[in-house]
């Protein structure tokens, strides 16, 4: 059985490979000594998880139910705790979970200052397993390319080239390969850009709407 994939162990491990955080300039008013350390993510750990899962990183305004009774008691045991009213508040969820303009697992997040984020609460229910494969191919550009290239050559397999020609031979192939790419490619940008979508590089942190 596939486990569901927890998204803050995932963001962890990106942090994991980072190197030591050093903040000095918080934008809302904590007290440095009490924060956990465990809950401080930098700008590109939280980026690079976004994108590896397709994921949204905006601001909590846009998030479209209520927060849970826990998360609210969190963060008001945090501004108890550090003598301040958080603000500027962000979330990390999918793009289903925000109200966002046309052009599973969320996560509240505050920031610290010098492109750092504290971890407020995490709620709900963890990701799909084959989530970060599932959208792998719409990652970037490249991931696009590589994942068009390849179903275009499995396609290629179940094209019967004796059809067109009694004697096929490799290159018959490659002739077929060649337009069932070309066929491919076309619906994938008319799909992903198009149609006012686009790769998770470019959207990690955008509010409008391509999902």
């Amino acid at each position: 059985m596939l486990t569901p994939t927890n998204i803050r162990k995932e963001l962890n491990q990106v942090r994991e490979k980072s190197s030591e955080f050093v903040f000095t300039v918080p934008t809302n008013r904590f007290d440095i000594d009490k924060l956990d350390s465990n809950r401080i993510y930098h700008i590109d750990q939280i980026k690079k998880t976004c994108i590896d899962f397709r994921l949204r990183f905006l601001d909590a305004t846009l998030y479209k139910s209520q927060f849970p009774i826990e998360a609210i008691d969190e963060i008001k045991a945090i501004e108890q705790t550090h003598h301040t009213n958080l603000n500027s508040l962000k979330m990390m969820a999918p793009s289903k979970l925000f109200k966002l303009e046309n052009a599973d697992d969320p996560l509240l997040f505050a920031p610290i200052g010098n492109g750092y984020y504290y971890l407020i609460h995490q709620w709900g229910n963890d990701l799909h397993p084959l989530r970060k494969i599932l959208v792998w191919p719409f990652k970037n550009l490249i991931n696009m390319c590589i994942a068009t290239l390849f179903a275009s050559f499995i396609l290629s397999l179940f094209v019967p080239v004796s059809v067109f020609t009694p004697n096929p031979t490799p290159s018959d192939f490659f002739l077929v390969y060649f337009f069932m790419f070309k066929s491919l490619a076309a619906m994938v940008i008319y799909y992903t850009f198009a149609r006012g979508k686009n790769v998770s590089q470019a959207i990690w942190n955008s509010k409008y709407y391509n999902n």
